[in-house]
């Protein structure tokens, strides 16, 4: 009998460590066969010790090859001129992408057939073979990227006095059980590819920039230090009736924090780009990627009804007291505007979700955003302690103006100033003194602050 290779036979003389790439690639593909004693010429040269090349082929492909393949393979011994062939016969796996365990999920690691040659499957042939056997549950897909760090995680979880062990990873399914990372797992490690842009404006429309950052990290990153840049800056506005003053912030904290939470727990992953936040003089527009799900209405959300995309993401969130119930954020953030003149504007798009919170202290002839001068501060200081307007003083214009009039500051008293907390606090004192607002000095274990 002749042999010829072909896409799904591959010839090779003797056992070398280049089988388990070729098994690899069939089981990717269409499955095939493998002769090991027969040259690439087609020429039978056999093997001389049957049971020791058996032990060191089944031993290279249980060690070598995940997920596990075993199950799909089974060895024949043929006699052909008086001399043995070994033949490997790999079906189609139903766990594609098989991969080298020391190359990871990644082209280096993952092959396909192409014709008569095995190659490196591209990162898009990676992805298809994942979505065909994984289905089309984004988060439940395994993750391309192998090499994760969760530091993030286990701090929060820890602060809750739960365990971020390897069965509780594979229990919230951020691992599989064969020890693969989900996407899941890829969204809350340290090493997120996604992110969230936040762009500040000056006045009501973007001929102007203020500040940009973009978040990176942790999903859980992420939401702390967005909501941290933009409790920064939402300012307090104060009026007085008599002798009893009223504080309003900018934007009610419910809102922003039911908002923000609503972008990440049911942003769709599936698309690279980044989700954005503008704050202007007037609004914030949070724009997440992904419109609603499929069968849902914008009016059916507003009731509670909820479909929810990332549904391990989700309970992820509510086992670490981020959210409460399913379907109750747009429903508080719309509460959280009931006492004010304004409600939040929602926008849908097929592939966007676009939430608005609007200012509720901002007036076009009276209001000044924003407040980072001491000067204006105090040109307005008359107006504000008497009643007649309110003023909305941010953070920063607040330890501007104490640093005036008193020289220096420390952080206990931009806690008290402020009503932040100490973490907070010193992420207000660092923010200025990187923008050149404030300096600092050092003396043993006390901070000071000056102009």
């Amino acid at each position: 009998m002749k042999y010829f290779e072909s896409e799904k036979v591959e010839l090779k003389k003797k056992v070398v460590d280049d089988i388990k790439k070729e098994v690899i690639a069939l089981a990717n593909c269409k499955g095939g066969k493998i002769y090991i004693g027969v040259d690439d010429n087609g020429d039978i040269v056999g093997v001389s010790d049957v049971d020791e090349d058996m032990l060191k082929i089944t031993n290279m492909i249980r060690d070598s090859i995940k997920p596990d393949i075993t199950m799909f393979i089974d060895y024949e011994i043929i006699k052909e001129n008086k001399k043995n062939i070994i033949l490997i016969n790999v079906q189609n796996g139903t766990r594609r992408p098989y991969y080298l365990v020391k190359k990871g999920l990644r082209p280096e690691g993952v092959y396909v057939r192409q014709g008569t040659s095995t190659v490196s499957a591209t990162d898009a042939a990676i992805r298809q073979m994942i979505k065909e056997t994984d289905g089309d549950s984004f988060e439940l897909m395994r993750s391309l990227k192998q090499e994760l760090d969760f530091d993030v995680v286990k701090k929060e979880f820890a602060a809750r006095k739960f365990t971020f062990t390897k069965k509780q990873q594979q229990t919230l399914e951020v691992m599989t059980m064969e020890g693969v990372y989900t996407n899941l797992g890829l969204l809350l490690s340290d090493q997120c590819v996604h992110t969230i842009k936040v762009a500040v404006f000056e006045g009501v429309d973007q001929n102007n920039f203020k500040d940009r950052q973009e978040f990176e990290g942790s999903i859980l990153k992420q939401l702390n230090d967005v909501y941290e840049y933009i409790d920064f800056r939402n300012s307090t506005y104060a009026t007085f009736e008599r002798l009893t003053r009223t504080d309003v912030r900018d934007y009610p904290e419910v809102a922003i924090r039911e908002t923000l939470l609503n972008m990440i727990v049911h942003r769709d992953y599936s698309f690279k780009a980044s989700a954005n936040i503008s704050i202007y003089a007037d609004r914030i527009e949070f724009v997440s990627l992904g419109g609603l799900c499929a069968g849902l209405e914008l009016e059916d959300a507003l009731t509670g009804v909820s479909v929810c995309r990332n549904e391990k993401l989700a309970n992820i969130f509510y086992r670490l007291k981020l959210i409460e119930a399913y379907g109750t954020g747009l429903q508080k953030i719309m509460s959280a505007y009931k006492l004010y003149g304004v409600k939040p504007k929602i926008e849908v798009t097929h592939n966007t979700f676009k939430v608005i919170l609007p200012n509720v202290n901002y007036k076009n002839d009276s209001y000044i955003y924003d407040i980072s001068s001491a000067n204006i501060l105090r040109d307005n200081i008359s107006l504000y302690a008497s009643g007649m307007v309110g003023i909305g003083i941010s953070k920063e214009a607040l330890i501007i103006d104490y640093v005036s009039k008193n020289g220096v500051i420390t952080r206990k008293k931009v806690e008290e100033l402020c009503g932040v907390s100490e973490t907070t606090a010193y992420r207000i004192l660092d923010r200025m003194v990187k923008s050149g607002m404030i300096r600092c000095e050092k003396s043993g274990k006390n901070t000071k602050y000056f102009k």
